[in-house]
């Protein structure tokens, strides 16, 4: 019998946006599997401690990390550098939207667009500068970016999302290239998942949506939390690529 003594989970991860959805599945998957969690937080820390108590193991700590605020980033790199001095993953799941439809060019102002382009591609990278330092002393350390279908077929919540999510995946590419052999980067690239992020995405509507996909189910937090698992534990020999959580959607 094949024994797969090598899998191991991350010693410290580090998950933006950790509070609910994608976020917090994720924690609760790492935790389980025996890592120490840094629940990256931007206002609740109410839900952040509240996540903490359910979560496997000790060790975990909560920290602001408003993605959009680089100061913000700053303070917690140095935190995490004082309690762990490193980091072995860092899951890239913080992020928003502001849903415009993609017919109304006149309603995508220049203030939205570049809000959504801040929060969802300027963020993820600065969390990447501001953590390098520590995955550089993590081990068989990875990054995952929680990326979006929309990045693939330029349509969701408003153009500035999709272009956001597209800039992520080409940073995937040219980073898993830069940080090699020591960082690998994934994308995870998930479409209608069950968390509430697009209001407009009600638990009828998606129903409705699976209908027309080949697996004809709703995507849950906790599938796209599986893939993130197994890219950082599992696909140890890949990088610089996009992997597809979407119900056969893309298809």
């Amino acid at each position: 019998m094949l024994q797969d003594n090598a899998r191991r989970f991350p010693g410290v991860a580090l998950v933006t946006g950790a509070t609910s959805g994608i976020g917090r599945a994720t924690a609760l998957r790492l935790a389980a599997g025996g890592s120490v969690v840094v629940v990256g937080y931007h206002s609740n820390r109410g839900a952040a401690e509240q996540l903490i108590d359910e979560l496997d193991g000790d060790g975990h700590v909560a920290l602001r990390i408003a993605i959009d605020d680089t100061a913000s980033i700053t303070m917690a790199a140095e935190e995490i550098a004082m309690r762990y001095g490193k980091l072995d993953a860092l899951v890239n799941n913080g992020g928003s939207t502001d849903p415009v439809p993609l017919d109304d060019l006149d309603r995508m102002t220049d203030e939205i667009f570049d809000r959504v382009l801040s929060v969802n591609l300027r963020g993820p990278f600065a969390v990447i500068r501001g953590m390098r330092h520590l995955l550089d002393k993590g081990s068989n350390a990875a990054i995952i970016n929680v990326s979006s279908l929309a990045a693939q077929r330029g349509v969701g919540s408003s153009h500035a999302y999709c272009a956001a999510k597209g800039g992520l995946d080409t940073l995937t590419f040219g980073l898993a290239r830069v940080l090699a052999p020591d960082i690998r980067v994934i994308s995870v690239s998930p479409a209608g998942v069950d968390t509430g992020f697009v209001k407009t995405n009600t638990r009828e509507r998606l129903e409705a949506m699976a209908e027309s996909m080949p697996l004809k189910k709703v995507t849950s937090p906790d599938d796209v939390a599986k893939a993130i698992v197994a890219a950082i534990v599992d696909l140890t020999s890949s990088t610089g690529m996009i992997i597809t959580v979407d119900e056969g959607r893309h298809l």
